[in-house]
């Protein structure tokens, strides 16, 4: 008898919850916003002491090249030690001549002094600038990196393991909330799809034993030479009533199974796939008169071959079923696109209109027939395609034919 695994264990709950009122001081709890305000606070305030202390040195600098003498006096004449006074004082000048030429060798200095001050500031600012640009973005990757460590498991789970957890380490802040949340949510899940697998296992014996019994009986019982004929065919019609049923239901366990993604994949190439479901299709295929062809061109996929087995079976034999009484064919291919595997079913048939194409993937729908009645099948088999494909991460399109019939095309990620 097999045991049944214990449930995996439920992740910490935060300390801090918020449906709780909040303590006396909740400005005091380590948050996501009062991290980031510290952070880039202290961030701003060292960038301004480091740029005012800069400007500083710039400025006492400029200070002494503006207030230096532009000329010096050397056995009692005037020589000029400036390069910005050189054109004004270049000769013997009167004494108000010579106050104004120096009046304007300080201001041409002290403009020179500003403008160098000027042009190593915003120097200064640009280089601050790309540091504190560069700082920020490297604390701003350490503090979110909890949510792409949140993302990486959203999409692991979203590829079907539901095993993982994201067992934030950290302060109890916002993100460390929303990571133990999102940890007790997969636990939750996990336990519904692990129901919901046992419930599919118990359903599918509950289910078919009793139709498997009354199949038995009612051929033990067609088997008799003896039986009269109304009984005869009576129980042929019970019989394909029970079939029909047998067939529902395994279309409808399939259903619920295919509804999940696929945990344990292995490589499967569509060209043998769809070589099995033509060749388990050939026989009907001939006794309606329907030609099956196509070059089925290897495309290895990774998934689970007796699902991707029953998306190529049921398309052929709806493509078969589907079809004219005369001159019909079935075309199936197989090929390698990109980084895309693709199974095209073509096939003739009635005219198909495109506002109905939707619809044919519902369960039970067929096109403009009842939902019972039908000896073409249980209507589930596009139902069971599309949802098999979504579980493998493809998708099944449907596309009227111009002349009549279908063009269902599965792609599936290699």
């Amino acid at each position: 008898m097999p045991v049944t695994p214990a449930p995996p264990v439920a992740p910490p709950k935060p300390t801090w919850d918020p449906g709780q009122p909040e303590g006396p001081f909740p400005w005091l709890r380590p948050t996501i916003r009062i991290r980031l305000t510290l952070l880039y606070g202290g961030m701003f305030l060292i960038a301004g002491i480091l740029l005012l202390s800069i400007i500083y040195l710039l400025a006492a600098q400029a200070l002494r090249q503006g207030n230096a003498l532009p000329f010096q006096i050397v056995g009692g004449q005037v020589k000029v030690s400036s390069t910005n006074c050189s054109g004004v004082m270049g000769g013997p000048l009167e004494p108000e001549q010579f106050n104004a030429a120096v009046n304007q060798c300080v201001l041409e200095q002290r403009r020179h002094a500003l403008d160098d001050l000027l042009s190593r500031s915003l120097m200064a600012l640009l280089g601050l600038s790309i540091i504190a640009f560069a700082f920020g973005y490297a604390m701003a990757g350490r503090v979110l990196s909890p949510l792409g460590k949140i993302t990486r498991t959203a999409r692991r789970v979203v590829g079907s393991d539901l095993t993982r957890r994201i067992e934030l380490d950290g302060p109890d802040d916002e993100l460390k909330e929303l990571a133990d949340t999102f940890d007790e949510m997969l636990d939750r899940l996990e336990r519904a799809f692990t129901a919901q697998q046992r419930f599919v296992a118990n359903a599918s014996h509950e289910l078919r034993t009793p139709l498997a019994i009354n199949r038995t009986l009612l051929e033990v019982h067609l088997s008799d030479p003896g039986a009269p004929v109304e009984l005869q065919q009576l129980g042929k019609t019970l019989l394909a009533t029970n079939e029909r049923s047998e067939q529902l239901v395994e279309g409808l366990l399939l259903l619920a199974r295919s509804e999940n993604q696929i945990v344990e994949r292995k490589p499967v190439d569509l060209a043998e796939v769809a070589s099995r479901a033509v060749d388990q299709v050939r026989s009907e295929a001939e006794a309606k008169g329907v030609e099956l062809r196509g070059e089925r061109g290897p495309a290895v996929v990774q998934g689970n071959g007796v699902l991707l087995e029953r998306i190529a079976l049921n398309l052929v034999q709806n493509a078969v079923r589907y079809n004219v009484p005369e001159g019909g064919w079935v075309e199936v291919l197989t090929e390698a696109q990109h980084d895309q595997a693709v199974l095209l079913v073509s096939n003739t048939g009635p005219v198909v209109p495109a506002y109905e194409v939707d619809n044919l993937f519902e369960p039970f729908r067929r096109l403009r027939t009842e939902r019972t009645g039908s000896d073409k099948g249980v209507g589930l088999g596009l139902s069971i395609a599309r949802s098999v494909a979504r579980a493998h991460g493809g998708r099944i399109q449907a596309m009227p034919r111009e002349g009549g019939g279908l063009v269902m095309r599965v792609t599936l990620p290699l």
